[in-house]
């Protein structure tokens, strides 16, 4: 059944409407039509489970999470077009799919669509916790995915933390080391906060990172400038654009964050920025970072340019498949990881 992987563990009530391996359609109180699935109790991974059901009410209707220790993941940020993609890629993986998505204030929607094969119900803020909760209760092994909003990661991150979800946390802008200090301090609780999940991007930030290490004061007295384009939509600086910065920094460079200059005017990114007009409101990422001796005679220029979001899904189902991994190993010498991490690991596949 093309509805299956997020609802498949799902059914609506009342019990017994829907068969067991049948599905349906119901319009709920808010006019909004929901699919009806009740996917079979007995599943090939061993860490399935199937018992009675939770029974959750969600906008006047009562709602039935067939219990279950199988990994899935709640991607919190739809209808947003990273938080969408990144659902699209669970999807490809054939993980489950929680239809629910912690979401904004200001969303008027009430569900959203993954590319007409699943539905996902939008919880907002004031929902959130009584939710997540419930689902935690059903799905104990679920894993939260944030691509949600700078001013909102921070709180979600203590609430992922009070529910006792663990988490990947690709939105950028928050406080990353007040983030690392709850998940050090919460037993049994596994996180990755990462600005960038794109393997060959992490890759590139790991040498830089080796490279300060190994040869700090290299470029003194250089200059640097940094440029970065993205879509307008991109409200803070990037969060890899920073954490090249501060290997910079270490390797002798005078510069702060503050100086790294944002281009988010469309006509900017493709006259300057050479950014593709497809991928200007679609999602790009291009960064240069220019380096210059003292007397000019010699420069060094650094350049990451990527047009589109799939790199980043998919290396952020890694950082999921990875987070799962860790908490199952039984070590908790390590709570906190990055995407150096995951990369170490082996366990990206994109």
């Amino acid at each position: 059944m093309s509805q299956a992987r997020s609802a498949d563990w799902m059914a609506f009530v009342p019990l017994g409407a829907v068969g067991e391996g049948s599905s349906a359609r119901i319009r709920g109180r808010s006019g909004a039509t929901l699919v009806v699935s009740r996917g079979p109790c007995v599943r090939a991974s061993s860490r399935r489970r199937c018992g009675v059901p939770l029974r959750m009410q969600v906008d006047g209707m009562e709602v039935q999470i067939e219990r279950s220790d199988e990994l899935c993941v709640m991607v919190n940020g739809v209808p947003g077009p990273m938080a969408t993609e990144v659902a699209r890629a669970v999807l490809r993986r054939k993980l489950p799919l929680v239809p629910f998505a912690l979401t904004g204030p200001s969303v008027a929607q009430h569900e959203a669509s993954i590319d007409g094969s699943s539905e996902v119900k939008l919880v907002k803020p004031d929902a959130a916790r009584s939710v997540l909760k419930q689902i935690k209760a059903a799905r104990p092994n679920v894993v939260c995915v944030d691509y949600t909003h700078p001013s909102s990661a921070n709180a979600n991150a203590s609430l992922y933390a009070e529910c006792g979800v663990c988490y990947v946390m690709g939105t950028t802008g928050g406080d990353a080391d007040a983030m690392r200090r709850e998940v050090a301090d919460k037993a049994g609780m596994f996180a990755v906060v990462a600005p960038n999940m794109a393997k060959q991007i992490v890759a590139f930030q790991a040498a830089m990172k080796i490279m300060a290490e190994q040869f700090p004061g290299a470029f003194e007295g250089y200059t640097l400038t940094v440029v970065e384009s993205h879509q307008s939509t991109k409200a803070d600086t990037s969060g890899t654009a920073k954490a090249v910065v501060a290997s910079f920094k270490q390797l002798g460079l005078d510069f702060d964050v503050d100086q790294i200059e944002k281009v988010r005017d469309p006509e900017q990114s493709i006259s300057r920025m050479r950014v593709p007009a497809d991928a200007v409101s679609s999602g790009h990422a291009f960064h240069t970072y220019h380096l210059s001796s003292p007397d000019g005679s010699v420069h060094f220029e650094f350049q990451h340019n990527v047009a589109g979001r799939r790199v980043y899904a998919e290396g952020t189902v890694d950082a999921v498949q990875f987070l799962d991994r860790q908490r199952g190993s039984g070590s908790a010498s390590q709570t906190v990881f990055d995407m150096i991490d995951v990369l170490r690991s082996g366990s990206m596949k994109s």
